[in-house]
């Protein structure tokens, strides 16, 4: 059986993250970044709003079109109420991350092993997972980046093909710079340049300075075209909206230089691995390829560096380092599965215990855990939890019979299998944690337009706006309230105003008909949202 997976790779890598999130994409609720995006995809759909983009019919510059472009290309093949199709490009390139995290470890190494179970550590690491829903953008930024530094990376070594490589280069840093500006130019790519510097040397003959300045040359000019279309067009907009983009990287989430120290921990259950595949002294004689394990710990260190430097810090950000240290993380793994059952040193042994054993831990107590804090809110949904539990307590058995047997390789794809199965039977339980207080908005629209009442907005999160399914015109802007001349008007209003409230009963008749609430908790507890929840009125003309 593992030998059909390293035959096939990147069919393998598909089948596994296709069964890891494709299976339950629309379980999980849209977060604001991903409603953003999706308003904005949507918006090209139906308004024809490609290149000068909007999000509920305002201008929307933060961030370049190349993920709404792409998003919508699915929202107009499947349907623009389709979450799944919305969803699906961002897993995709969760996907061409492993993928190319494999390429780029199998010419690093030569060691297709190796390469796989690196690129495995790449798609189960927490925050790559967990970006594709929090911030869609981020992952195909840095999975066009990933995509251009491996034709660069070859282009450097192989000294051959450089018209083709400097174009493929060129064209995917070019489409990263187009997904989310200049972010991947400066946490992945400049550090990877840095990187092969110190570990392999430059040797740049003429035709490869020529090769990769061109490369550089034509990822600017394809990254710059949005922007310099959108400067021409609609220059103002474009100035203010930068202006506060830039003044937050100095003034907003503000961090000390050391808040990225706890990098490895975004890795989730590679936690402690990759840990110690940062310790340096101790791996330099273990790993079977020093310069690439050197080229991959450089990369690694130079991106944590230029992160911390910037003011502006949040974890998301963190997620290009994990594709260099899942690099770093793979030498390690490799050690283990090669020397794990001649190992004799407790130094060396006791983490790899303590970290597997873990995981077995876990996996034998989530039946007990998952049964003592939602037993009350299963009903429709012990399928699952029988399916999860089986799953999570076999795997957790076997893995620590072959943990004893020291069978490292075993144990490993079992850490993944673990991993696989919390998300493929564990993400529908997710819908036992929705409070009684959630209430959807998606059919408002469809009844408003039934009764011929027009429907405004104030204060309106993105996620509301995505799940109501068309624009909620602002009945507030910047210089105040715009009052239709509609007799009779639906508002829907989040943290509405006293004040503003007072102004309105001046002109109308204020009714409340509903509430709604995307909230999975419910009030007045840890992780409550009051921006996700509305009411609605209806505003009768006075």
């Amino acid at each position: 059986m593992l030998r059909k997976l390293y035959n096939k790779p990147i069919l393998s890598l598909s089948i596994l993250l296709l069964l890891m999130l494709g299976l339950h994409l629309d379980v999980l609720p849209v977060s604001i970044m991903e409603a953003r995006n999706f308003i904005t995809a949507r918006e090209m759909i139906t308004d024809g709003n490609w290149l000068l983009t909007t999000m509920n019919g305002e201008a929307r510059y933060q961030k370049p079109p190349l993920p709404s472009w792409i998003t919508a290309i699915f929202g107009l093949i499947f349907g623009i109420k389709n979450l799944v199709a919305f969803r699906f490009p961002a897993v995709l390139f969760v996907l061409i991350t492993g993928v190319y995290v494999f390429l780029l470890s199998k010419r690093l190494t030569q060691n297709k092993s190796q390469s796989f179970n690196t690129a495995l550590i790449s798609i189960s690491s927490l925050y790559v997972i967990v970006i594709a829903f929090e911030a869609p953008s981020d992952i195909f930024t840095h999975g066009f980046m990933l995509m251009g530094i491996y034709h660069l990376f070859v282009l450097f070594k192989d000294h051959t093909h450089y018209l083709k490589r400097s174009l493929l280069a060129g064209l995917f840093i070019g489409c990263s710079i187009l997904s989310k500006g200049p972010v991947s130019f400066y946490v992945l790519l400049l550090p990877f340049l840095l990187a092969f510097g110190f570990s392999y040397r430059y040797r740049f003959s003429k035709k490869l300075l020529l090769s990769f300045l061109g490369s550089l040359l034509l990822a600017v000019i394809i990254g710059g075209s949005w922007y310099l279309y959108v400067r021409l067009e609609d220059p103002e907009t474009l100035l203010a909206i930068a202006e506060t983009e830039t003044g937050n990287w100095t003034s907003y989430n503000v961090r000390p230089f050391y808040y990225y120290w706890s990098f490895f921990t975004q890795s989730g259950i590679w936690t402690i691995p990759a840990f110690v595949s940062l310790l340096y002294p101790y791996l330099k004689t273990r790993v079977s390829n020093l310069k690439a394990y050197k080229f991959s710990l450089y990369w690694t260190i130079f991106a944590v560096i230029l992160l911390s430097v910037i003011p502006e810090k949040k974890s998301r950000y963190l997620m290009p380092v994990l594709i260099p240290l899942a690099l770093n993380t793979g030498f390690y793994i490799e050690y283990l599965i090669r020397q794990f059952k001649t190992m004799r040193d407790k130094r060396e042994t006791i983490p790899v215990y303590f970290h597997f054993g873990l995981i077995a831990v876990i996996a034998l107590a989530i039946p007990v855990v998952v049964y003592l804090f939602l037993a009350e809110d299963l009903s429709g949904l012990w399928i699952w939890y029988v399916l999860l539990s089986v799953a999570s307590v076999s795997i957790g058995f076997v893995l620590l019979l072959q943990l004893k047997q020291k069978q490292i390789k075993t144990v490993f794809y079992l850490s993944i299998l673990f991993f696989v199965s919390l998300l493929v039977f564990g993400l529908p339980l997710s819908e036992a944690i929705k409070s009684d207080n959630y209430k959807s908005i998606a059919n408002l629209a469809e009844d408003m337009e039934a009764k011929q009442i027009p429907v405004y907005g104030y204060n309106s999160s993105p996620e509301l706006l995505w799940q109501y399914g068309a624009k909620l015109l602002p009945l507030k802007d910047d210089t105040g309230f715009v009052f239709p001349k509609n007799n009779t008007l639906a508002l829907v209003a989040t943290n509405l105003s006293e004040t503003d409230r007072k102004s309105l009963e001046i002109v109308y008749t204020i009714e409340k008909i509903d509430r709604y609430d995307l909230n999975l908790p419910a009030p007045e507890t840890r992780g409550y949202n009051n921006r996700l929840q509305a009411e609605l009125f209806l505003l009768h003309r006075k």
